[in-house]
């Protein structure tokens, strides 16, 4: 374990995962869905390719969802810990119960 906390393992898979959300950022992953999304709403549904590039733009919008999903994960779920993965201590400097703070 190292200082912080976390074994070398963990500490390689956080420095990937940032280079992954790095790297996708640049991508402008969701700006090719908004794009896509663009291009879907002006399509001609009386076109006769109308369902091929429906279908194409579709897939390509499932799997770019499916990769934010898997390596761009929700970070409101991260977990906040104390120093050292301990346990968090909050300290209140002032507390009233209904009473304004002068």
């Amino acid at each position: 374990m190292s200082k912080n906390g976390l074994s070398i393992a963990q500490q390689n898979r956080s420095v990937r995962q940032e280079a992954l959300r790095e790297w996708l950022s640049e991508k402008c992953t969701a700006q090719h869905l908004v794009d896509n999304i663009l291009k879907i709403e002006k399509l001609d549904s009386y076109s006769d390719d109308f369902a091929n590039k429906l279908a194409k733009l579709k897939t390509a919008n499932d799997q770019r969802i499916k990769i934010l999903s898997k390596y761009l994960p929700d970070l409101k779920a991260v977990e906040v810990t104390g120093e050292g993965g301990g346990n968090l201590t909050i300290n209140v400097m002032q507390y009233t119960q209904g009473r304004e703070i002068e």
